[in-house]
């Protein structure tokens, strides 16, 4: 979580509200959950408060860059507040579980567009697919 994230709504001309900041505080907390997780999250937090409230203040944050928005194929978006990097996913194809993997290094032929269409390429998204620890052991033992 930014170190004053109220301040840096401020600073951007938004209005600072309890819902904002949870949303700030669940993801902070526990990154790469979807929208609906952090309804829960959110409720558990400051009671009461719409599944609409969430879906807004999550467009809102991921708008202003306080939140990175993931969408792997197939699954619902994730949120994080690890942004201002080009930092990767890896993926549990059974569980589900996300997490963070530092850029690739060395030579990354995918990372290098074989034809930019004129674009200036400023960032590249990688997700690797497999499986997690826990789930390959879980499969080895049945």
């Amino acid at each position: 979580m930014p170190p004053d994230p109220a301040e840096l709504l401020r600073q951007q001309g938004y209005n600072v509200t309890a819902q904002r900041l949870a949303v700030l505080r669940a993801v902070s907390g526990r990154p790469h959950l979807t929208a609906e997780d952090l309804v829960e999250v959110v409720r558990a937090d400051i009671g009461v408060i719409s599944r609409r409230a969430v879906y807004d203040a999550v467009g809102v944050l991921a708008g202003m860059g306080l939140l990175r928005r993931i969408q792997p194929a197939g699954s619902a978006a994730r949120y994080e507040d690890r942004v201002g990097d080009n930092h990767h996913h890896l993926i549990c194809r059974v569980c589900g579980r996300m997490v963070d993997v530092a850029c690739a290094v060395g030579a990354t032929p995918c990372l290098t567009a074989a034809d930019d269409a004129g674009y200036e390429i400023d960032e590249a998204e990688v997700i690797y697919w497999g499986q997690c620890p826990t789930c390959r052991q879980a499969a080895e033992g049945a």
